[in-house]
């Protein structure tokens, strides 16, 4: 009967360990994937950013160009 006991017992105790671990890998699986989303936000706003310096490097250039064609710039 003890053996029985401690069988169960024992039984009882391995699956809640291999709930515990069915958990912890959902739980992984949804932090990789919180972690993924949270790059692509990351080099969305990277992309973002490197439009508008580009943006703004066109808008100089521009303002160079007219800076000379009105003679208002100092290196003429």
């Amino acid at each position: 009967m003890a053996d029985n006991v401690t069988n169960e017992l024992l039984l009882e105790h391995l699956k809640a360990l291999r709930e515990d671990a069915k958990m912890a890998r959902e739980e992984r699986r949804e932090i990789r994937d919180e972690i993924r989303a949270i790059k692509a936000h990351v080099a969305a706003l990277v992309q973002s950013d490197l439009n508008r310096d580009g943006q703004q490097a066109s808008i100089y250039a521009r303002l160079d160009r007219i800076e000379r064609r009105l003679e208002l710039s100092e290196d003429s």
